[in-house]
């Protein structure tokens, strides 16, 4: 019966992402736009001023990173565009439901995130070298993709990200912003690591469509697809705080 309840939840998620999509591309003037300007976003501009405290934070997480988790350890879903080692996510948010351990061990990443208007999911993605992830498209256009690089190659022309077929490349404190509903794909063809603060956040929209993106992330929010992740965050987060990693 669960297993039933459960599907049916994912269905009537599935049909009301559909609706809450058209409302969207026929109400928000901006629904073509890949990329975003920063200045939009008040609380971006806060976050790259603080960005070495929150890089500060990621140093000693990657002093074990080989117990940071790979994206589709967490996500199962995720095996359609990463099934190896090299894709590593370090999750605070998942829709919205805090992962109260992780955010423990970064204190001041979490006080930062905090700041972030509606915010979704949040975590550090790390591309280890010679990472590719295929082309995929987000999975609700409601949100918006937030990176603040964090730590970016030497060589910054070999790491990129490529958003209906626009690329940009990462910037150490710089933010870049996108809506991740249109097929991207991204690489890391250098030899060191790449890691940003990775964030979705809810497009700005009219008042009222507004109202029904909020439902459609809260519904998101309670399916199968951010549930299973959670358990497994908090499962693994609070392992972590009783053990310490080596390095790699």
């Amino acid at each position: 019966m669960k297993l039933i309840l459960e599907r049916l939840l994912t269905c009537a998620a599935d049909m009301a992402r559909i609706a809450s999509e058209a409302l969207i591309r026929a109400t928000d003037a901006a629904r073509d736009e890949v990329y975003f300007e920063v200045e939009q976003f008040p609380w971006a501009r806060e976050l790259e001023r603080h960005w070495p405290e929150i890089r500060a934070e990621l140093d000693q997480l990657l002093e074990a990173r080989s117990r940071i988790p790979t994206f589709q350890e967490v996500s199962p879903e995720q095996h359609a565009v990463s099934n190896d080692e090299r894709w590593r996510t370090y999750f605070f948010y998942v829709f919205g439901t805090c992962i109260d351990g992780n955010c423990q061990r970064c204190p001041r990443t979490a006080e930062l995130l905090a700041t972030v208007p509606g915010l979704g999911n949040a975590m550090f993605s790390v591309l280890l070298p010679g990472k590719y992830i295929p082309e995929h498209r987000g999975p609700y256009k409601g949100l918006l993709r937030y990176h603040l690089a964090l730590r970016v190659p030497e060589s910054t022309e070999s790491c990129w990200i490529d958003v209906k077929g626009e690329r940009r490349h990462w910037r150490e404190g710089e933010s870049l912003i996108f809506d991740d509903s249109f097929v991207h794909s991204a690489g890391n063809d250098s030899g060191a690591i790449r890691v940003v603060l990775f964030l979705d956040f809810p497009r700005p929209l009219p008042p009222l469509v507004a109202t029904v993106n909020r439902f459609m992330i809260a519904l998101i929010g309670v399916t199968a697809f951010s549930r299973r992740p959670i358990a497994y965050l908090n499962d693994s987060a609070t392992t972590n705080t009783t053990t310490k990693g080596a390095l790699d």
